[in-house]
């Protein structure tokens, strides 16, 4: 007789990571988890000792997907720094990201712990923007001006529902990343 089949660790995460970007650390519940995968509760106690240890495991996978995987990713694909800046912006704000990293700000808001979590991914986040303006850029003051702009626009840009005139949404943020890679 072959041994049961379990519901490999990877496959929480991912259903902890979906559940976490639609309804925040409140909808990361292990019921739900095991309905949504199709498995019983019984699994996640192989992988995980409780519902705590599977956050902590979401924000670890969150922070290595945001910062190390962008940065490896944006580095191996090369181009030119104003390129580099382009792409780390479209990769840590993606579609698959762009829902956790919101749900995690707003989690950070309530949870001291989390709250120094995310400033660490954002502190090195500015780090990797810095590195790249410096490189077009020999003004200091002008690289943080323009680290902080860049990612206060790509995080800001989700909580405005300004309208902007005759132009559209799209066409107005790419007049400013232009101004910001000028």
């Amino acid at each position: 007789m072959a041994p049961p089949t379990r519901t490999p660790r990877g496959t929480w995460i991912e259903a902890g990571l979906r559940a976490l970007a639609a309804g925040g650390p409140d909808a990361v519940r292990v019921e739900p988890l095991a309905t949504a995968l199709g498995v019983t509760r019984g699994g996640f106690y192989w992988h995980f000792k409780d519902r705590q240890a599977l956050l902590d495991e979401l924000l670890d996978a969150w922070e290595r997907m945001s910062t190390d995987e962008v940065i490896e990713r944006v580095e191996n694909e090369g181009g030119n720094p104003r390129d580099k800046v382009r792409k780390a912006g479209a990769l840590t704000f993606s579609e698959t990201l762009l829902p956790i990293d919101l749900a995690v700000r707003d989690w950070a808001r309530r949870d001291p712990a989390v709250a120094e979590r995310l400033r660490r991914v954002d502190n090195r986040r500015m780090d990797y923007a810095r590195q790249l303006f410096s490189a077009f850029c020999p003004d200091p003051n002008d690289v943080e001006a323009r680290s902080m702009l860049a990612f206060s626009l790509a995080v800001g840009r989700h909580f405005l529902a300004a309208d902007h005139g005759t132009l559209t949404r799209a066409q107005v943020l790419d007049l400013a990343v232009r101004r910001l890679l000028t």
